[in-house]
C-alpha cells in the first residue's frame, strides 16, 4: 500500500508570506512547513506535497506563475514546479531571509538576509550542477532589510530597512554609482515601492511606508542627471518650499552630494543618479496601533496597509483618498496583498489562523477561513466521508468539506475544550461532547445546536458515542468515572453506568448488538449491555492503563491500546486474548536536539491514543503519543507501513 499526502486541514494560515501565483486566481500561504494553495475560482484548496525542515515564512513567485521560492525560519529554501507540484532545486541562504521577490522579467531573486542584500540569478529549464549563482550583494546596511521592490525594468531594487532608511540599489550591470538614501521617516521603513507613469509605463515616484504609520511620496524630478563632481542640493521638505533633495549617495559611511548637471539628458539619467524630491507627507492616524503589513498596486495608483489592532485601509494615491478603513479582528494583520487586478485584497492574521480574501468594489468575502486557535483534540468522519469533523480546545467544533478542503460552519457554543465528536448514522447531525458538561447536537442543515444534554450534577466528559440506530447517546466522564445514557429523541437521563474507577476515554457500540464497551484508566475494559440495563457484562484485565478501544467491523473483535504502548485484540464473545502487537519500539522516533533522553529511550512515554480498522478487519491503524501512524497486519501482527 502506498500512502500519500493529500491535504492539510485547520490552519488555512499560520504566519510568513502569501502571494498569488502569477495572474491566476490561486493563493499559496505558508502553513507551518508546508504551503497551502487555494484556488479562488474552483473553490478548493490543497496543500503541496513536498515540506521544509522548519516553517516557512517567504514566498516568492515567478512573474509567469510557474515558479516556487520557499524560504523557512532556518534560511533554507526549495525551488519548485508549480505545475508539477515538485521541488527542482535546494539552497541555504546561510540566515532566515526576511524579504524575498523575483525581478519583473523573472531572472534574479533578490533575498534580504539581516543587513545583506543579495542578488541571485534565477535557475533556469538548463541542467546545471549549482543552478543558484549569487550575482551581487549589498551590504552597509545599518539594521535588518524588511521589503523590497523591483523597477519594472528589473533594473533597480527598492530595499527597505529597520534603520529608517530607504534605498535605491542599482541591480543590472553596468550601473555605476552607490545606493541612495531616502530619509526623513521617524520608524522603520515597512515597505517601499516604485511608481510608474500610466502612459509611459516609466518610473515616476517612490511611495516609502513606515511602521509609525506614515507614508512619504516621493517625485522623480525630470529634465537633469547627476554628474560626478558636484554636490546636489540639501535635504528640504515641501512646507518648506525647497527644490531640495533628499536622496544621498552612500559612500563607505560618509555622504557625498552631488547636483544635477545641466547638460545632461532627462531620458537617460540612471534612477539612482536622478533627482528626486519629496512632494508629500501622509499619515494613516491608527496610533497607538503599528503598521504590520502593506502593499501597491501600481496600474490603479492604491495603497492597501494593515494594522496591529486588526484594522485594514485601502487608500487611492497620490491623493490620499481613504476608500475603505474596516476591522477585521482584534489580533495583527501580518500580510496584506492585492491581486494581479487589484480587485481582491488578502488579509492573513497568524495568530488566529485567519486568512480573508476581499473584493473591495463589491465589499463581499470571496473566501473567509479560519483554522483551530488552541489544539485540535478530536475529529470523525460523516458516514458517507464527504465530511470531517474537528473539535479543539478553543471551545469550537468545525466541520469540514473532504473534496474542496474548507470549513462551512463553526460550531462556538461550547464553553470550554471539545474532546469528542461523533456523527449520527443518519449523516444530517453531529454530537459533541466538552469538558464544560454538556453533550451537544448540531443539525448539519440548519447548522443550530437542536438538541443538549446535561448531567443533574457538572460532569467533564471525554468520551463519547452513538448506537447503529441513533437512539441512545452514551458519553464517559473524566471526574466521576461514570458513564451516562441519554435518549436521543427526549433528551431524558435514561440510566448511569458505575462501575470504573478512573477517567471513561474510550466508548463504542458493537456495530451487531446493543453491547457497549468502555476503556478506562483503572486497566480495565468492560462490556454493557445498555438496553437490559445488566450493568457490567464483562471485564478485560490489563497490566496499565487503557487509553481507547475499537470495534472490528463485524463485531467480533476489541482492540483497544494501553499506556505501555502494546495493542491488545480480545474476542468480546468468550472473552479471550487474541493477539498482542508490541508498538513500543515502532513510535520510537529517534531524538530531537532539545531532549533530555537518548535515543534508546524516547520510545519511554509515547504509546497510541487512537486505533480505527480497515474496512475488512485485516488491517489498523494507530495514532497518538509519537510522530508516526501506525498501520499493522492483525493477523500476522507485523506493521505494513509508517505514516
Amino acid at each position: 500500500m502506498n500512502y500519500r499526502f493529500q491535504n492539510l486541514l485547520g490552519a488555512p494560515y499560520r504566519g510568513g508570506d502569501a502571494v498569488f501565483a502569477g495572474d491566476s486566481p490561486v493563493l499559496l500561504s505558508a502553513v507551518g512547513n508546508r504551503v497551502a494553495s487555494t484556488d479562488l475560482g474552483a473553490s478548493s484548496s490543497l496543500t503541496l506535497p513536498f515540506e521544509s525542515s522548519s516553517n516557512v515564512t517567504r514566498l516568492a513567485v515567478s512573474p509567469s506563475g510557474d515558479f516556487l521560492l520557499a524560504a523557512d525560519d532556518n534560511g533554507r529554501a526549495l525551488y519548485a514546479n508549480l505545475r508539477r507540484r515538485a521541488v527542482l532545486h535546494r539552497v541555504s541562504f546561510k540566515g532566515a531571509p526576511s524579504a524575498v521577490r523575483f525581478s519583473p522579467d523573472g531572472q534574479l531573486i533578490a533575498v534580504a538576509v539581516r543587513k545583506v542584500v543579495q542578488i541571485w540569478r534565477s535557475p533556469g529549464f538548463r541542467k546545471e550542477f549549482f543552478p543558484f549563482h549569487l550575482l551581487r550583494t549589498f551590504p552597509g546596511f545599518a539594521a535588518g532589510v524588511t521589503a523590497f521592490d523591483w523597477s519594472p525594468d528589473s533594473a533597480f531594487l527598492l530595499a527597505s530597512c529597520k534603520d529608517l532608511t530607504a534605498r535605491l540599489l542599482p541591480v543590472k550591470n553596468g550601473l555605476r554609482g552607490k545606493p541612495f538614501l531616502f530619509l526623513g521617516h521617524r520608524a522603520a521603513v515597512v515597505g517601499v515601492f516604485f511608481a510608474t507613469d500610466k502612459k509611459t509605463g516609466r518610473v515616476k515616484g517612490v511611495y516609502t511606508v513606515s511602521k509609525d504609520g506614515a507614508i512619504f511620496t516621493w517625485n522623480l524630478v525630470e529634465g537633469n542627471e547627476d554628474n560626478d563632481t558636484s554636490p546636489p542640493p540639501s535635504p528640504g521638505t515641501p512646507e518648506q518650499g525647497s527644490e531640495q533633495n533628499d536622496a544621498m549617495e552612500l559612500d563607505g559611511g560618509s555622504r557625498k552630494r552631488k547636483s544635477l548637471g545641466e547638460s545632461g539628458k532627462s531620458d537617460t539619467a540612471p534612477l539612482h543618479l536622478a533627482k528626486w524630491e519629496l512632494q508629500e507627507k501622509h499619515f494613516f492616524m491608527q496610533s497607538p496601533a503599528k503598521l504590520t503589513a502593506c502593499d501597491y498596486h501600481r496600474e490603479l495608483d492604491m495603497v492597501v496597509v494593515g494594522f496591529s489592532n486588526g484594522v485594514f485601509g485601502l487608500y487611492q494615491m497620490p491623493d490620499f483618498v481613504c476608500l475603505h478603513l474596516l476591522s477585521i479582528s482584534r489580533e495583527k494583520i501580518t500580510t496584506a496583498i492585492f491581486n494581479s487586478l487589484g480587485n481582491w485584497l488578502v488579509f492573513g492574521c497568524a495568530k488566529l489562523g485567519q486568512l480573508l480574501v476581499w473584493e473591495w468594489r463589491s465589499e463581499s468575502y470571496i473566501l473567509k477561513q479560519q483554522g483551530h486557535y488552541f489544539d485540535v483534540n478530536c475529529i470523525a468522519y460523516s458516514p458517507d466521508s464527504q465530511l470531517l469533523a474537528t473539535g479543539a480546545d478553543d471551545n469550537k467544533v468545525k466541520v469540514w468539506t473532504v473534496s474542496s478542503g474548507f470549513c462551512f460552519i463553526t460550531f462556538s457554543e461550547h464553553t470550554n475544550a471539545v474532546t469528542a465528536v461523533h456523527f449520527m448514522a443518519n449523516n444530517h447531525s453531529l454530537l459533541s461532547a466538552s469538558l464544560d458538561g454538556t453533550i451537544r447536537a448540531w443539525d448539519l442543515f440548519r447548522y443550530r445546536n437542536f438538541r443538549t444534554f446535561t448531567t443533574p450534577s457538572p460532569r467533564q466528559f471525554v468520551s463519547l458515542t452513538a448506537d447503529q440506530s441513533g437512539e441512545v447517546i452514551c458519553a464517559g466522564t473524566l471526574d466521576s468515572f461514570e458513564i451516562f445514557v441519554w435518549s436521543m429523541k427526549t433528551g431524558r437521563l435514561l440510566d448511569v453506568l458505575s462501575g470504573h474507577e478512573g477517567p471513561v476515554h474510550g466508548l463504542m457500540f458493537s456495530p451487531i448488538n446493543a453491547i457497549l464497551a468502555s476503556s478506562s484508566w483503572d486497566k480495565t475494559v468492560r462490556l454493557w449491555d445498555v438496553f437490559e440495563s445488566k450493568g457490567a457484562v464483562e471485564t478485560f484485565q490489563h497490566s496499565h492503563d487503557v487509553l481507547t478501544l475499537a470495534y472490528r467491523p463485524d463485531g467480533r473483535q476489541i482492540a483497544c491500546s494501553t499506556l505501555d504502548g502494546l495493542i491488545n485484540f480480545w474476542d468480546p464473545s468468550d472473552g479471550l486474548l487474541m493477539y498482542t502487537i508490541e508498538g513500543r519500539r515502532d513510535i520510537s522516533g529517534g531524538r530531537l536536539m532539545t531532549d533530555r533522553r537518548s535515543a534508546a529511550n524516547t520510545s519511554i512515554g509515547k504509546y497510541f491514543t487512537t486505533l480505527c480498522y480497515s474496512a475488512d478487519g485485516s488491517c489498523i491503524l494507530a495514532g497518538g503519543n509519537t510522530k508516526y501512524i501506525c498501520m499493522y497486519d492483525i493477523g500476522e501482527q507485523v506493521s505494513k507501513s509508517f505514516l
